[in-house]
């Protein structure tokens, strides 16, 4: 089990970021949430199999098709046994 937090910065907000996130995320079975920061950018917290983490982590790196992601941060963090995947406010 993995806990990874990715930060997206560009064009991220208003492309329907967090909502495909969340897709993308509960397709692969993943816990944790995404929102969006009041500094423009999309915040994410995935946590679940090393190979589905990664696969999310790839997909924040260019989002939607109408996102334009210009930098990724990314840190691991110790799991914290999330259940469900939920868009936050």
């Amino acid at each position: 089990m993995l806990r990874r937090r990715v930060i997206a910065r560009g064009l991220v907000q208003g492309v329907f970021f967090r909502a495909e996130c969340r897709r993308e995320a509960v397709g692969r079975g993943l816990a944790g949430w995404v929102r969006n920061r009041r500094d423009g950018a999309v915040e994410a917290v995935f946590e679940g199999s090393a190979e589905d983490v990664d696969a999310l982590e790839a997909w924040m790196r260019h989002g939607p098709s109408q996102a334009e992601v210009d930098r990724v941060e990314v840190s691991e963090e110790v799991p914290e046994g999330l259940a469900g995947f939920e868009i936050r406010h």
